[in-house]
């Protein structure tokens, strides 16, 4: 397929999904290109975006490819909508981030971290599609695990569980969460290429999720373990 028409259809398919797309179900969509050649004019659409100083990114989170409106023009999008989005509480981005980094996990493991009872917070993180259940623990009682969804990605503008920020960052990120109760304060980017700053993401995009600055760290404990490791 000659390349310019695979990227005009491509842009089409991006906007008409509203999600991201992996390259595999677009392949599965479109006929006469290859996974290669699908990817590759991705990535030059993205930078031709990116170039033209273009209202819409696009961006490569949750294992896909999505359309997204650049987080400097997020207030404008915000005044557009007319209402904010809903906002996750400390304990929802505490909860939220123990299970990202330390997946699959059970309630009684979180409770034993946080030092409170997690029901609550679970069954809406649950609500919100942020969490999902991973199965049962083989372990007495055979508790439920939670691990993090595509979508959970998706709200935090991440590429991947690899592209967490750092315990250090979390650590910036929760100073300003503090401070948000007493002020104003700016935002903080992460640093990782493929980790877009949380607030600004979620501000983005009119079915996001706002954080109170953006993923938490867990409370003071020792540093989690990236995804993968042992449980």
């Amino acid at each position: 397929m000659e390349e310019e028409r695979l990227k005009s259809i491509l842009e089409s398919l991006l906007f008409a999904a509203g999600e991201p797309l992996s390259i595999a179900r677009i392949a599965a969509v479109l006929e006469g290109a290859t996974k290669a050649e699908i990817q590759n004019s991705l990535v030059t659409l993205g930078a031709e975006y990116s170039a033209n100083n273009r209202g819409l990114a696009i961006e490569e989170v949750a294992g896909g490819y999505q359309l997204r409106t650049p987080k400097e023009h997020a207030q404008y999008v915000r005044r557009l909508l007319a209402a904010r989005p809903p906002r996750l509480s400390r304990p929802l981005l505490e909860t939220v981030a123990i299970i990202a980094y330390r997946q699959p996990i059970t309630r009684p493991e979180i409770e034993q971290l946080r030092g409170v009872d997690a029901g609550g917070v679970l069954e809406t993180l649950l609500e919100r599609r942020l969490v999902k259940i991973e199965g049962r623990k083989e372990a007495p009682g055979r508790p439920m695990m939670y691990a993090t969804t595509p979508e959970f990605l998706e709200v935090f503008g991440l590429k991947d569980l690899e592209s967490l920020p750092d315990l250090k960052e979390f650590q910036e990120i929760e100073r300003a969460v503090e401070q948000t109760e007493t002020g104003p304060v700016e935002s903080i980017e992460t640093h990782p290429e493929d980790a877009a700053p949380v607030a600004d993401s979620a501000a983005s995009e009119s079915s996001a999720i706002e954080t109170d600055g953006g993923l938490e760290a867990p409370p003071a404990h020792p540093e989690p373990e990236k995804p993968g490791g042992d449980n």
